[in-house]
């Protein structure tokens, strides 16, 4: 399996993160990002769209040129043969691992797809956990999610969460479904603990595993037009909590989080979370982007951060 890139922490956390680039994708190159990648063998980002026919923008140059001077390629397009909602993204090899969001109109049942990372052809489709199967009382919301994909440091298994709360779950808490090779070879789902998510309208829409920790992205939309995003650090054990005698669990609460809007970022739709590659002087960074909806009144936004680091601290956090 491939290693997923290396993201340093701010340090101390509360020294926070610094916005160091920051751009607009025009319309013609794709919208409607979910989730994104950035393989840095050929120094391409990808972004995935949540358009139901399946597509993957990319751009070559972030390593060299920055956000600025990405230079567009022809999109991927995913051999889709029923209409799908993607929302988490994972190259692994010679696969695409993506999770798609359940709808109800149309109908759209949620899982985990693969696909051949050269020629987008579907390879397989994974059914959720009955618990998470959108049915009268329980499971996952129409447009609810699963959210976010993203691959664990140590085992390289797969990590998938919910956007808000399934219908049976208590209101300040999101599942995590863990992904793994069973006996057979073939991906198997367990449940982790739930991690913590504050009430009031709050979803998380994205997970980045790294070495330190689990991080997140929150967002919170307020009619009419008022958006909020906060970047999150769960403690490295929410990677590995399983839920005791079968319950839930209590949830995993973050250990800090950081009001991104503070840091200079467009008041817009964040939903996009992954590991880019360091800049120039050597500094980790990660990017975020934001989903447009298709809607003339919003745009695709880029945005690079890079974590404070005072001068003689060197220690992670615990979990």
């Amino acid at each position: 399996m491939d290693i997923p890139p290396t993201v340093a922490l701010p340090c101390p956390l509360s020294a926070g993160w610094e916005l160091v680039e920051q751009r607009l994708i025009e319309p013609s190159q794709g919208g409607g990002f979910s989730a994104g990648a950035y393989r840095p063998e050929v120094d391409e980002l990808w972004l995935l769209s949540d358009a139901p026919h399946g597509s993957i923008s990319r751009w070559r140059g972030l390593r060299e040129r920055g956000l600025r001077g990405l230079d567009p390629l022809p999109p991927l397009r995913l051999d889709q043969p029923q209409p799908m909602d993607g929302e988490g993204l994972v190259l692994e090899g010679g696969n695409l691992w993506l999770a798609s969001e359940g709808r109800l109109q149309p109908l759209r049942p949620a899982g985990l797809l693969r696909y051949d990372l050269s020629t987008g052809q579907l390879k397989q489709t994974k059914a959720l956990p009955p618990a998470w199967q959108l049915q009268a009382k329980q499971g996952l919301r129409s447009n609810g999610g699963p959210e976010s994909l993203t691959r664990l440091p140590a085992s390289g298994a797969l990590l998938m969460a919910a956007e808000i709360p399934l219908l049976q779950d208590p209101p300040d808490q999101v599942r995590l479904l863990h992904w793994q090779p069973g006996g057979t070879g073939t991906l198997q789902p367990a449940e982790l603990r739930p991690l913590a998510l504050p009430p009031g309208g709050w979803g998380l829409t994205d997970l980045l595993a790294t070495d330190q920790g689990l991080l997140g992205l929150w967002r919170r939309f307020t009619a009419p037009d008022q958006w909020q995003a906060r970047l999150v650090l769960y403690p490295a054990a929410a990677m590995a909590s399983k839920p005791a005698n079968g319950s839930a669990g209590q949830p995993v609460k973050p250990l800090i989080s950081w009001n991104l809007l503070q840091l200079g970022l467009a008041p817009d739709n964040w939903e996009v979370l992954l590991a880019a590659p360091p800049l120039g002087d050597g500094r980790s960074s990660v990017l975020v982007a934001t989903d447009d909806n298709f809607n003339l009144l919003q745009r695709s936004h880029l945005a690079r951060l890079v974590p404070r680091q005072q001068p003689g601290c060197s220690t992670p956090p615990h979990p």
